[in-house]
C-alpha cells in the first residue's frame, strides 16, 4: 500500500490494520557505467512493495538522498551529512508514531547512509521507546550470497555496482541496466582505507567494486528473496506481539 495515495479521511483506519510504515532510503550517486545514479532509490523502493505486500504494510515516499561521502567527487553524486539524515530519519519516526504506527521500518539501499539509520534508530529507543524501530540493509543475504557469488568480494563489508548489486537491479529493475557497458574492476583496497577517510577515487575510476559482467538475474532473485524472507519473519513476529502479547 502506498502511503502517500491514502486521503486523510480514511488513513487512520488503514493504519490501525497495518501498523507498520515502511521508508525506503536511497542515495544518488555513481554506479559505473551500466547502472544509474539511483540505483539505490530503485532498490530500496522495489524491495519496500514486495515487503509491503508480504506483510501488509504501508509504503512511504523514498527518501532519495544519502550519505556518500565516499563517492561525493564522482560525477552525479549528491552527498547529505550523517547530522541531516539522522534528524530527518528521527523526525519521520516520531511523526509516524504520532500518527499512530507502532512499528518504522528503514529500509536502506545504500551501504553509506548505515552510520545514520542505527544512530536514528538508538535516539528514537530512548526517547519513543513503543515504537519499534528496524533499519534494514539485505539482512540474512549471507549465505544466499555465498551460494551463488562467482567472485570474491573486494572489501569485507562494500559492494557496489558489482556481480551482486547488478544482479539485485536484473532482478529488480532490469529496465535501468546496461549489460552491453558492464565492466570487470576489481579494486585493491588496502586496510588503510579502513582506518583513515578514504575517497574511493583513491582506489577506482569506476565506481565498481568487482565483476559486473557475471551478474544474472537469477542471482539476484535468489539473494533478494532470502532477504526478504528474514525481513518478513520479524515484521510478522513484531506484529504477533503487538496484537496477541506473545510470541509467533
Amino acid at each position: 500500500m502506498k502511503f502517500q495515495d491514502e486521503n486523510a479521511c480514511d488513513v487512520a483506519a488503514k493504519i490501525e490494520q497495518a501498523l507498520c510504515a515502511i521508508l525506503p532510503i536511497g542515495a544518488v550517486e555513481a554506479h559505473g557505467p551500466h547502472l544509474p545514479l539511483g540505483t539505490d532509490n530503485l532498490l530500496a523502493e522495489r524491495i519496500a512493495h514486495k515487503l509491503a505486500e508480504r506483510t501488509n504494510s504501508f509504503v512511504l515516499p523514498t527518501l532519495p538522498f544519502g550519505q556518500v561521502w565516499s563517492l561525493q567527487h564522482f560525477p552525479g553524486s549528491i552527498n547529505v551529512s550523517n547530522e541531516a539524515l539522522i534528524q530527518m530519519l528521527y523526525d519521520i519516526g516520531e511523526s509516524l508514531f504520532r500518527q499512530g504506527f507502532p512499528i518504522y521500518v528503514m529500509l536502506n539501499g545504500h551501504l553509506g547512509n548505515a552510520v545514520a539509520l542505527k544512530e536514528a534508530a538508538r535516539l528514537l529507543y530512548r526517547d519513543v521507546p513503543e515504537l519499534k524501530v528496524y533499519y534494514f540493509f539485505y539482512p540474512g543475504s549471507k549465505e544466499a550470497i555465498q551460494k551463488v557469488r562467482e567472485t570474491p568480494s573486494s572489501h569485507a563489508s562494500y559492494f557496489h555496482a558489482c556481480e551482486l548489486e547488478t544482479s539485485y537491479m536484473l532482478y529488480l529493475a532490469e529496465e535501468y541496466v546496461d549489460m552491453s557497458r558492464a565492466v570487470n574492476d576489481i579494486p585493491t583496497i588496502s586496510i588503510e582505507a579502513d582506518c583513515t577517510p578514504t575517497p574511493w577515487e583513491e582506489f577506482t575510476s569506476t565506481a565498481v567494486l568487482g565483476d559486473a559482467t557475471l551478474a544474472t538475474k537469477e542471482k539476484g532473485e535468489h539473494i533478494i528473496e532470502a532477504t526478504l524472507q528474514t525481513m518478513t519473519t520479524m515484521i510478522q513476529a513484531a506484529k504477533t506481539r503487538l496484537t496477541t502479547g506473545k510470541e509467533q
